[in-house]
């Protein structure tokens, strides 16, 4: 057992800073970019250096191998007599860089600019990696708690056979609380623990009316205009005010603060003047409450537009549902609803896309205790109990294997961070603080166990 006392272990993390953040710039090099059905020399690199990185750190290493999926960083250090025992989650795959012309320097060289590095998967999700590995080598590698990993490779397109796996082995998981290492602060400055993910669901729409596009002079006004009645369907999902209609979907009111609205303006880039939609907290409307957005659209392009009546139309609505609602219910509540509609007497062909279960965190034991004081301090201000209205695959399929585990959804990230778009970035203090802050709550985690 180690002599040092959280506190202790806050300030050597911060002192790791430097190391830890050569580490991180090596492994941003590596694109380990995931790409369903392939597992090629990147991904294998990363998943490498992610395994060094964590056995340097004093965990003794595995490897899962499930089918068709990237090998799982898996591994353990053994609790101390009466200890608890923690499991870090994180991954280590990232999405594509996208038009390369949008970033201001190379997306796989990690690149300083104003107290932040920019670099695909430097937030989202390589630097929680290094968080992990900061606050375990901040105890020296003999943490005051138990430790289990688990990083992935294949989370960014939904981590492949990983999501059914937990339930079927749960000892190699087997933790008093789960540190999901994937979120960060709502803003900068604003230390956040996540406590609800809303799930998802995708469903398509599709409709052919005619063999062949007709003369609108000809044939508009009775002939049946199949991308009319998919608008038609599509706006019978929301009332005057923008919020959701559809029977059967939950939705109440944000149990913690909302985000002020000012903030939400700003990193949602919403136009001055532009009304928000919907009714009622921000938080029910992003966090805890149903959205359903149009992610796809076929129809004739305004370029080279011609006067005919449209004989196809197609359309892929996303589906955001209540962190504690089957997100299969949901889905089949949405598609009830449009095969119902039958606007102008047309029936559409209404079909399931994939689906994912959200999650929600109840914040009342004494992870989320020890969590509050370390994360409050890192930061030197009030922590914030928010939702998010992404998904994390993984986190429904632990949290099921281990029902009466605690969840702490945190990070190195923050709003501003533009994970998947053009110069993805992380700031440096956001880095130092998490780190920081996850050192001190092993330590506060076994006091308050013991």
């Amino acid at each position: 057992m180690s002599d040092l006392t959280p506190a202790d272990a806050a300030r050597a993390a911060r002192a790791l800073m430097p190391e830890l953040r050569r580490d991180l710039e090596a492994l941003v090099r590596i694109p380990s970019v995931s790409v369903p059905g392939i597992i090629d020399a990147p991904l294998i690199d990363a998943f490498e250096m992610t395994s060094r990185l964590f056995a340097d750190a004093g965990v003794e290493v595995g490897r899962l191998d499930l089918p068709d999926t990237a090998p799982v960083v898996t591994g353990s250090i053994p609790a101390p007599p009466g200890a608890p025992t923690v499991l870090l989650y994180s991954h280590y795959d990232v999405v594509p860089a996208g038009d390369e012309s949008l970033w201001n320097s190379p997306p796989f060289e990690p690149t300083e600019r104003d107290g932040a590095l920019y670099g695909r998967g430097v937030a989202d999700t390589k630097s929680n990696i290094l968080m992990h590995v900061g606050a375990l080598r901040a105890w020296g590698g003999r943490p005051p708690v138990g430790i289990k990993i688990c990083i992935e490779g294949y989370e960014e397109i939904g981590s492949g056979a990983l999501t059914s796996y937990p339930v079927t082995d749960p000892a190699l998981f087997d933790a008093d609380v789960l540190v999901i290492g994937d979120m960060g602060s709502i803003t900068p400055g604003v230390p956040t623990l996540t406590t609800g993910l809303r799930g998802m669901g995708n469903v398509t729409i599709e409709v052919r009316t005619l063999e062949s596009g007709k003369h609108s002079g000809q044939y508009g006004g009775a002939a049946p205009d199949a991308l009319l009645a998919v608008l038609q369907a599509i706006a019978t999902l929301h009332d005057e005010h923008g919020d959701v209609t559809v029977e059967g979907l939950r939705r109440n009111e944000w149990p913690g603060t909302d985000q002020p609205e000012e903030d939400f303006r700003a990193l949602g880039t919403v136009l001055d003047g532009m009304p928000l939609i919907g009714t009622g907290g921000l938080g029910s409307r992003v966090w805890s409450g149903p959205a359903i957005t149009v992610i796809g659209i076929d129809v004739p392009s305004v370029d080279g537009a011609v006067n005919a009546v449209s004989p196809y139309a197609r359309a892929v609505l996303n589906v955001r549902v209540h962190p504690e609602q089957d997100a299969k219910e949901a889905q089949a509540a949405v598609m009830e609803h449009l095969r119902a509609v039958r606007p102008f007497g047309i029936e559409l062909e209404v079909s399931a896309g994939p689906t994912g279960n959200g999650f929600f965190a109840p914040s009342d034991g004494p992870a989320y205790a020890a969590a509050r004081g370390a994360w409050a301090d890192a930061w030197g201000a009030d922590v914030m109990l928010a939702g998010s209205g992404g998904s994390i695959p993984i986190v429904s399929a632990l949290s099921e294997a281990l029902p009466r585990a605690e969840a702490l959804l945190i990070g190195t990230s923050d709003g501003y961070a533009n994970i998947h778009g053009p110069n993805e970035r992380m700031l440096l203090s956001e880095f130092e603080h998490a780190t920081a802050a996850l050192a001190d709550f092993l330590g506060r985690y076994a006091d308050a166990a013991s």
